[in-house]
C-alpha cells in the first residue's frame, strides 16, 4: 500500500493527486493508494481512497503499514516516515501554485535528498522516475540530532 500525505496546510495540493491518478491510469502505480489529503480532500478519484484528517495513532499505523510514503515536504511527515524506516518520496508544495506561502519545502526536500534519506523531487512531473527509482533505493539510516539540540538549549538556559 502506498500512503500519500498532504499534511494540514490550509492550501490545496491537487497537482500531486492529479499526477498520482495519471500514473495509476497508466499502470505505473499498481498498489492500493490511500491519501491523507487535508484541505485537498474534495479531490475526486476512482483510483484512490481519500480522507481529510485522522487521529495521530491511526495516521502512524498507516505509515507503519505502507510500503511507500509519498509526502509533501513537511518535516514532520518525513521524520515520521524515517522513524519507521520507510522509503519516502517527498514533493514540495510551491508558492507559484499557491500551495504554500514560500518555497521552504524545496529546501527541505533538497536537504533530505542530498543526505540520502529520501528521494526528493522538485516537480510532480518527476514522480514517475522517482517511483521507478524507489524500488532499488536504499535510504541512509536516519539518526536524530535531538540530544545535540537539547544540549545546546540546556547550555543557553544555564547561561
Amino acid at each position: 500500500m502506498i500512503l500519500v500525505t498532504l499534511g494540514t496546510q490550509d492550501k490545496k495540493f491537487t497537482r500531486l493527486l492529479e499526477e498520482i491518478d495519471r500514473l495509476i491510469e497508466k499502470g505505473v502505480i499498481t498498489d492500493q493508494v490511500i491519501v491523507q489529503a487535508g484541505y485537498s480532500s474534495n479531490y475526486k478519484s476512482k483510483n484512490m481512497q481519500i480522507f481529510d484528517l485522522i487521529r495521530k495513532d491511526e495516521f502512524d499505523k498507516l505509515i507503519k503499514d505502507c510500503s511507500l510514503l509519498i509526502t509533501h515536504a513537511g518535516v514532520g511527515n518525513i521524520l515520521t516516515g524515517l522513524k519507521y524506516k520507510k522509503k519516502i518520496i517527498a514533493v514540495p508544495r510551491l508558492k507559484e501554485y499557491k500551495e504554500h506561502v514560500n518555497n521552504h519545502q524545496l529546501e527541505i526536500t533538497n536537504t533530505f535528498n542530498s543526505e540520502g534519506y529520501i528521494i526528493g523531487i522538485n516537480d510532480v512531473k518527476e514522480l514517475k522516475g522517482a517511483i521507478l527509482k524507489i524500488k532499488k533505493f536504499k535510504p541512509k539510516k536516519f539518526i536524530s540530532n535531538n540530544d545535540k539540540a537539547l544540549s545546546i538549549i540546556k547550555e543557553l538556559i544555564d547561561k
